[in-house]
């Protein structure tokens, strides 16, 4: 599959007040900032991810 775009959604972690995250799941999970999409992706491997949110919703 070359170069197809990824699918992209809002988090269901971000804030009402338009600090949101959008995140593209599968084998790796990629994450950036839907205000500035073009400046930076932080990319983990999906088990990675997974522990985060376990973490965050302790």
């Amino acid at each position: 599959m070359p170069n197809e775009p990824l699918p992209w959604h809002k988090s269901s972690y971000s804030g009402a007040r338009g600090d949101c995250v959008e995140v593209s799941e599968g084998a790796t999970t990629h994450i950036r900032d839907t205000q500035n999409r073009a400046l930076a992706e932080l990319n983990l491997p999906a088990h990675e991810w997974s522990a985060f949110l376990t973490t965050l919703t302790r």
